[in-house]
């Protein structure tokens, strides 16, 4: 910035500004002359400890600052580097999780820990929920942890028929061991049969509950395959 000497807000004066520098503070001094400086300088308007220590009489030495060294002295100095520092960027990440199970004997399928009724059943190892291990996917992969089957594997009996609640759930876990939190969730369930539309908001509810997060974080939609490819001819 251009440095300028005003009188009456008009400006009389144009400084050199090789020689004038803006000093900032937190400032170093040895705690015994620093002291000493302020006792005996009580009542004097000074700017700070480097305007004390040269009206003491100390000498005092510049080093570089960082223009990221934001003065706070008062409420409002605070509420604007508050404000700066809130629009930058977080570590966002972005994980994308895929499952696909196929029809088999069954009276319901469970999708996002929600049961619904139907000609067929899902087969798999657990309650093969395509949804929950596709959003345990999702978060495993966003943090970098591998994926459902390193912590699941269909080859363990415990988790024979298990609720994949215990998936996602663990899952979040993670997530937050890292000091991690869900932004938003977008499911897309693709099938041409069943409907999906009627059980979308419990299963955002079911979801955000899982993961203690708000219903709002969580959407949900019900895709068909056109009746193309084994989606299509009703597989799974």
């Amino acid at each position: 910035d251009a440095i300028k000497v005003l009188d009456d807000g008009k400006i009389v004066k144009s400084l050199e500004r090789s020689n004038i520098w803006r000093v900032q503070t937190p400032q170093g001094f040895p705690f015994d002359q620093i002291l000493a400086a302020h006792r005996s300088l009580i009542g004097n308007n000074l700017a700070d400890d480097a305007a004390v220590a040269e009206a003491y009489g100390l000498s005092i030495v510049l080093v570089q600052g960082l223009l990221d060294n934001e003065k706070i002295t008062n409420k409002e100095d605070l509420e604007k580097a508050m404000q700066k520092h809130s629009l930058k960027l977080p570590d966002i990440r972005v994980g994308n999780g895929y499952d696909v199970h196929r029809f088999s004997k069954g009276d319901f399928v469970t999708i996002c820990g929600i049961k619904i009724p139907f000609s067929f059943g899902l087969e798999g190892h657990s309650d093969a929920d395509v949804g929950l291990h596709a959003l345990t996917d999702a978060i495993l992969g966003a943090l970098g942890k591998g994926d459902i089957g390193e912590y699941f594997p269909s080859t363990d009996e415990q988790w024979k028929n298990a609720s994949s609640d215990i998936f996602l759930k663990h899952a979040g876990e993670i997530l937050s061991s890292m000091n991690g939190s869900v932004q938003n969730l977008d499911i897309t369930i693709i099938c041409e049969e069943p409907e999906i539309s009627p059980y979308r908001d419990e299963m955002k509810n079911n979801v955000s509950a899982i993961l203690s997060i708000s219903p709002s974080r969580v959407n949900v939609k019900g895709k068909t395959n056109e009746t193309l490819g084994f989606i299509g001819r009703k597989e799974g």
